[in-house]
């Protein structure tokens, strides 16, 4: 059974990636009460048994080996704060079960801005004064569910249909033991993305934005790539940082990582660090079952 928890801030998401989940066959069960969970996945492991065991469609019920669930802040706290040990129950129980738990986050002002937009009220505004302390209060109440995760979602820059490929593609489709990896090219004076777990500061090479010619172009486009694949200090970082991360996958992998995001900044995320994430990129895939990129501030992903 493959069970994914879902959690993060209000107006990060979570509503996004559990639609995505269900459409994509996932049985799912949003706001589920955390001191619930072990009850529930130990029920729905009943109900399946029972399927299994009548084979008969007529009886079978809708639950699937595939199950996501989403705790939020709603909880009270101290049921928050008994999470990671009810998740390692489930962990080392008798029936096999791969947990994902997955958290998503944004920054502050853009949480900010995305309630302003719909005027919805904040889960937390009973217990803050204004939304500005509700959200903050909320990262308070979250904190010990967000060390949690085997993987943060950073949806600060992205779009619905962007949150929905990353849903799709790093969580859905991960194999069982295997490791996801990520590219992210990024600017840093956009910030650098929440969710990394290693960052490369790109901005020491030959820059293709002083350039007049070059400047319009991005690095998936060949009148830069032909630039920066002529340069040697560019060669020798690709070969520098691939080197490293070969190096030390294994060792994630071992210790029961299930993501890692590689994270690789320029200063406008246009030329350099597009042009090295899609290097690299082209470098693992052959090796990996999962690995995708995202350009984060030319919106550009596969």
């Amino acid at each position: 059974m493959k069970l994914i928890i879902i959690s993060g801030r209000s107006g990060s998401g979570k509503s996004t990636a559990v639609q995505v989940l269900e459409d994509i066959g996932f049985y799912c069960i949003d706001n589920l009460p955390a001191a619930l969970l072990h009850e529930t996945v130990n029920y729905l492991q009943q109900l399946k048994q029972s399927d299994d065991e009548t084979q008969d469609s007529a009886q079978a019920t809708s639950v699937k080996d595939k199950i996501a669930l989403c705790i939020d802040a709603r909880n009270p706290v101290e049921h928050l704060e008994q999470l990671p040990s009810i998740i390692e129950g489930i962990n080392n129980g008798k029936q096999a079960i791969e947990v994902d738990f997955i958290y998503l986050d944004a920054s502050d002002e853009v949480l900010i801005q995305r309630y302003s937009a719909t005027r919805r009220r904040h889960p937390m505004a009973n217990q803050a004064n204004g939304l500005k302390s509700a959200i903050e209060y909320e990262n308070k109440v979250l904190a010990p569910v967000a060390d949690l995760a085997s993987m943060r979602i950073d949806t600060t820059h992205m779009s619905l249909y962007e949150l929905r490929d990353v849903i799709k593609i790093r969580v859905a489709q991960r194999s069982e033991q295997n490791l996801s990896l990520q590219f992210i090219s990024f600017g840093f004076k956009h910030g650098v993305p929440l969710d990394s777990d290693m960052v490369y500061d790109l901005r020491i090479l030959p820059n293709p934005y002083w350039d007049p010619q070059l400047r319009p172009y991005n690095g998936t486009q060949q009148p830069v790539i032909d630039f920066l694949s002529g340069q040697q200090l560019v060669t020798d970082m690709i070969s520098d940082i691939t080197h490293y991360v070969e190096k030390w996958l294994p060792h994630f992998k071992s210790n029961n990582r299930s993501y890692v995001t590689i994270a690789l900044g320029c200063t406008g995320g246009q030329h350099r660090s597009v042009y090295i994430a899609e290097q690299l990129t082209s470098h693992f895939r052959p090796l990996m079952d999962n690995v995708s990129i995202y350009h984060r501030e030319i919106k550009e992903k596969h």
